[in-house]
């Protein structure tokens, strides 16, 4: 079938993307879904900062390749042997496959399945190769989804199934900020009910953990360098906000370190009390090198843990925030920075760029 979505040709162009447009809004070719696969109807996908990365090449990827990680739909056709979901459902595309076989699944959440990173660096899908064409030319899939379309095939062991009643706005959040966000303090940071949470990043995925922990009934600290950052997460529930120069004799029980960077990875840590955890989930640069004590590490009984995909097994966990979100603790759509249209892509990437923005969404159910 033929769909519309953004493709992103070159890595590495300079910015502004609006000037260089590495992304290119065209007519591809879906091929129909195979054996485990899906034919999902594309309602909402948000902007984060994992497209960014592949977008300036901070995070390599085969190119061409549509772009697209956070997406939430409605399954319009199905393998022959797809048992998890049916057409009619309304489905949360998440961004690594678990095949449920190999020594990652195995560990519950705590390493990434291995055939599903597999596939995700090559630019495929869980079951091997692409479906998407373009005048006969392969287009590669972004991490199993390729939600920047109108219409996607993915494995079925991409979706959770969740009820109508949760929109496809709040729906998409849940495949990436809050399995992230929110995840990394469900399974990785564990705190509890006294301790003192901070969030060093206050994007998409730390204003997630922010809400998550104001769920969970947790103090909460936000640090940003942005000042509107600091103002969001204080109206989220954060009890303070600060700079990170700022910060200074601010100590967490858990720290979630989301900005993605060597100097927020260094913040992170430095703001990590005796005895606590400080999370990572950011993505930096693969050359990216941070500089930290291990005499603190050691004296002060401090653990640094890395959390991918919020440490999530995604049907496990996303009912639980499903379940916030109903509650009314989980208000995840006040993240909603403002909605774009998919023409306007790479502009949308500059403003993803600027750091002044916590998600924007494309909508397709408008079109």
């Amino acid at each position: 079938m033929r769909i519309t979505g953004a493709v992103l040709e070159r890595i590495g162009d300079p910015s502004p993307y609006a000037s260089s447009t590495p992304l290119t809004v065209c007519e591809l070719d879906l091929a129909e879904p195979g054996s485990r696969e899906i034919l999902v109807r594309v309602e909402v996908a948000g902007l984060c900062h994992s497209d960014l990365s592949v977008v300036d090449g901070n995070r390599a990827r085969p190119v061409p390749m549509l772009l697209g990680h956070e997406s939430a739909g409605i399954v319009e056709a199905t393998g022959p042997h797809v048992t998890l979901v049916a057409a009619g459902d309304r489905v949360i595309l998440t961004f690594l496959p678990r095949c449920g076989e190999c020594a990652g699944c195995l560990t519950d959440g705590v390493r990434p399945c291995l055939a599903g990173s597999s596939a995700n660096e090559r630019g495929e899908l869980l079951e091997g190769g692409g479906r998407l064409t373009r005048n006969g030319e392969l287009i590669h899939h972004h991490l199993g989804v390729s939600g920047f379309a109108t219409y996607a095939v993915v494995d079925e062991r991409s979706v959770v199934r969740v009820d109508p009643d949760v929109p496809p706005t709040v729906a998409a959040l849940f495949g990436c900020a809050v399995l992230t966000g929110g995840g990394a303090l469900l399974n990785a940071a564990k705190p509890g009910p006294d301790d003192t949470v901070v969030v060093v990043g206050l994007g998409g995925v730390g204003l997630a953990a922010v809400l998550t922990a104001v769920a969970l009934g947790v103090r909460v600290i936000g640090v940003d360098v942005q000042p509107d950052k600091l103002a969001t997460a204080l109206e989220l529930g954060a009890e303070q906000a600060f700079a990170p120069d700022e910060a200074s004799g601010v100590f967490g029980d858990v720290v979630i370190e989301a900005a993605g960077s060597a100097r927020a990875f260094e913040t992170a840590v430095a703001l990590t009390g005796v005895g606590g955890s400080m999370v990572t989930v950011g993505l930096p640069s693969p050359d990216a090198r941070a500089s930290i004590s291990p005499l603190a590490l050691v004296g002060g009984a401090r653990r640094i843990i890395g959390s991918y995909l919020g440490s999530s097994v995604p049907a496990r966990d996303i009912p639980i925030f499903v379940d916030l979100w109903r509650a009314g603790k989980l208000p995840v759509e006040k993240l909603v920075s403002g909605v774009v249209d998919l023409n306007d892509i790479n502009q949308a990437m500059d403003n993803l760029a600027s750091g002044t923005t916590v998600r924007q969404i494309i909508d397709f159910t408008n079109n």
